[in-house]
């Protein structure tokens, strides 16, 4: 349990009399754990500029040390990243006018190939040869969105206006489809592994939708107040994506059910989205004045935090597309439109989590001791 310092302030201040010293560690755990998490609160962000000299690009993606997304010099490739411009690798096929590449994870990229007009939903493993086309049998063109572990999900044509959210294990035959009976059109664009995220159009209308492997698993995330939603991302129990509540686009967040949905749009803004979530935290953007900034949640409306400021002033514009954190290192992929190139360049937020050091640790033994010289 973590507790907040204000609360471990007044225990330490007024002791209750059949306290027992046994509790003593547990506090000082607990204020360690508060006061680190206070310091990574207002630690600072390093913002890195992903994109290669001349060139246009965007990130869409990350999981790991590793960014996915596009890069156009003239023509548009997709584009594999690993914290650096200079890291940048093509992963356009050989037969492709065009590709992107929208999600990573565990070596793995998804995105879509243009092959002979055509798209094709696409596999790579880092490199442009080992491009798999995913591409269903009777399909006339798919795209894949989201990938976790060998699991990919995406969506399939299979005629005029019949588009179905499906998934893939690795190879084109592996295709299941998800699209639920009712539903005119579906897209699944994001996948923890056993559950799938998107949406399906219910009469009409754009309902965020939850799977877990079958069609027939499927769950409608649609808010009651909502006219229009979506899932754009997943993270274990969590699902974060928009809503249009009263006509503006608000922030959302969800765990498995349409009546536990959270609006997280800021106040003040005229629009938000959340793209992609991690642990206990969401990121996406905001819009005020036609100006988008990139930002961070952690589950709340209020806990909305402006990355935006963390970007070179140049940068008129900002969006935050995915989020990964091994517990000492949290990257934030996205982009943002520079006014000195006039051009959209991938960006990447990058902070390193602080550890309490020996001088924290120190102060708290002192108040440990003091509080036992007061029994």
């Amino acid at each position: 349990m973590i507790c907040s310092s204000a609360r471990i302030a007044r225990s330490l201040a007024s002791p209750s009399t059949n306290r027992t010293s046994a509790l003593r560690p547990a506090i000082l755990i607990a204020a360690v754990a508060a006061m680190s998490l206070t310091s990574a609160a207002h630690a600072q962000w390093t913002v890195t500029n992903l994109n290669p000299t001349g060139a246009t690009s965007d990130a869409y993606g990350g999981f790991g040390t590793q960014q996915v997304g596009s890069v156009a010099s003239p023509i548009t490739n997709a584009a594999l990243w690993d914290r650096t411009a200079a890291s940048f690798v093509n992963l356009n096929p050989a037969a492709a006018s065009a590709s992107f590449a929208y999600g990573t994870s565990g070596g793995q990229q998804v995105g879509v190939a243009y092959i002979g007009g055509l798209t094709r939903a696409s596999l790579w493993s880092g490199t442009a040869a080992s491009w798999v086309n995913l591409n269903p049998a009777g399909a006339g063109d798919s795209s894949a969105r989201g990938v976790f572990g060998n699991q990919q999900v995406g969506q399939a044509s299979f005629g005029p206006n019949d588009f179905r959210a499906g998934l893939w294990n690795g190879t084109a035959a592996s295709w299941v489809s998800l699209h639920p009976a009712g539903a005119s059109r579906s897209i699944a664009v994001c996948t923890s592994g056993t559950q799938q995220g998107g949406s399906a159009v219910i009469g009409g209308s754009s309902h965020a939708s939850l799977w877990s492997g079958t069609a027939a698993s499927w769950v409608d995330l649609h808010p009651a107040a909502a006219t229009e939603s979506f899932v754009a991302g997943i993270s274990g129990m969590q699902q974060v994506g928009r809503a249009n509540i009263g006509g503006s686009v608000h922030a959302s967040l969800w765990s498995g059910t349409a009546a536990s949905w959270i609006d997280l749009h800021p106040a003040g803004t005229d629009s938000s989205w959340a793209t992609a979530a991690f642990g206990t935290q969401q990121v996406g953007f905001a819009s005020t004045g036609g100006h988008s900034r990139a930002g961070m949640w952690t589950g709340s409306a209020g806990s909305w935090v402006d990355l935006s400021v963390y970007a070179p002033s140049s940068f008129s514009d900002t969006l935050a597309n995915s989020i990964w954190s091994d517990g000492t290192t949290t990257y934030i992929a996205g982009s943002g439109f520079n006014t000195l190139t006039s051009r959209n360049e991938a960006l990447l937020w990058t902070q390193t989590v602080p550890t309490p050091g020996a001088a924290t640790v120190l102060a708290l033994v002192g108040l440990v001791a003091a509080r036992r010289r007061q029994r």
